[in-house]
């Protein structure tokens, strides 16, 4: 079966999450990727060992790669390295700030030989700046973005509980990668491209930023209630299950009153007229709509918000989605046993969805080694 980048040869001099995320991602549409790895391995094969022994993380931003162990202090296994990258297609590092460059692996070095090359660069914040030599992990950057200030209970703040930061860095990444290799079919040329954690998420934080330049405050944390669309929260069913709706529109207003809540008295309420009035008085709102809610079951409110056609979900557990009737699962193979992963969120019509295996550190030494060395 062919894939869309089954040509591509990628190499990644990669760790922990945002690498590792754009690399999987271009492996499972077909490239080829390299992944070097430090003498002892990424460290994010010792995050945990929750995974038949293995790292939550490492199995699921690893399928499909190959693994090779480098010291790029070691002038042998950075000639090796640079032989690599000169077949590559696309080049992809995040490690500390300023380390390629003492190596001759900056994107200037390197696309100066080879114009063609892809190179991404991902960091904390950038290459100019005051944070330039900053560290940057993933909660670190939730903080410095405001994001745990908009996150969380009113209490406290909150870390978003994945590795949003990490993820936004890859995904930006990913797009950017696949915009240099359609431009490239035509100019013949590559791109440099940066990507960092604290930009991509400064992105995802545009609303609340708008809200705290325009209008003079940023919304507040409310947990499970949306700062600026009411009722958009979660209520408390009889049976002591949660479940949270959504209220976009004023039709839907007037269907949850009328038809889920038979409570068209709601509707009569000055109060409660336009959402801006809503959010105003969303606390005598919660609470008319919570005496509602606790006379029904979850079964029968989900049934009377899907009759009145409101969006709504369930407060559901990492359990509960384990066994959620719309979770799709692909099986890939590891070093200890088959894993079951995720589907990935990308379908595309009549293709059967594949992922390479997880590698063993180094699995792939003599081979590659033979491989490039033979070019050096």
């Amino acid at each position: 079966m062919s894939r869309p980048l089954d040509d591509i040869l990628v190499i990644s001099l990669e760790q922990a999450v945002a690498a590792p995320y754009l690399s999987s991602r271009l492996a499972d549409a077909g490239a080829r990727v390299i992944k070097i790895e430090r003498p002892e391995g990424d460290f994010a094969r010792q995050y945990d060992s929750v995974v038949n022994g293995q790292s939550a993380y490492f199995v699921w931003l690893n399928r499909g790669k190959e693994s090779i162990q480098l010291n790029i202090k070691d002038d042998q296994d950075l000639r090796l390295l640079k032989s690599m990258i000169q077949k590559a297609d696309i080049f992809i590092q995040n490690l500390a700030p300023g380390v390629v460059n003492k190596f001759g692996l900056d994107c200037e070095s390197l696309r100066e030989k080879r114009p063609e090359l892809i190179t991404v660069d991902i960091s904390g914040y950038g290459e100019s700046g005051p944070f330039t030599q900053m560290k940057a992990y993933d909660m670190l950057v939730q903080s410095e973005t405001g994001l745990a200030m908009v996150t969380g209970s009113p209490d406290e703040p909150g870390r978003v509980g994945v590795s949003v930061c990490d993820i936004a860095a890859g995904m930006h990444a990913l797009v950017a990668v696949l915009e240099a290799l359609y431009e490239r079919k035509t100019t013949g040329i590559g791109k440099s491209i940066k990507s960092t954690l604290f930009a991509g998420m400064a992105d995802w934080m545009t609303v609340p930023l708008l809200h705290q330049e325009y209008g003079g405050k940023a919304p507040g944390r409310g947990g499970l209630r949306h700062p600026s669309i009411a009722p958009y929260e979660a209520f408390e069913t009889g049976d002591g299950d949660k479940i949270v709706i959504s209220i976009q529109n004023q039709r839907e207003w007037r269907n949850l009153c009328e038809i889920a809540l038979e409570a068209p008295h709601l509707l009569e309420n000055p109060s409660y007229r336009s959402n801006e009035d809503r959010v105003a008085n969303r606390d005598q709102l919660h609470q008319d709509i919570s005496k509602i809610f606790k006379t029904m079951c979850r079964q029968e409110a989900s049934e009377r918000l899907l009759k009145a056609k409101v969006a709504f979900g369930s407060l559901n557990s990492v359990e509960d989605l384990s066994l959620h009737p719309q979770l799709e699962r692909v099986e890939v193979q590891s070093p200890k046993g088959p894993v079951k992963l995720v589907s990935s969120p990308i379908k595309f019509k009549d293709q059967k969805e594949v992922y390479g295996p997880i590698p063993e550190l180094g699995e792939h030494n003599d081979r590659l080694r033979k491989e490039f060395g033979d070019a050096q």
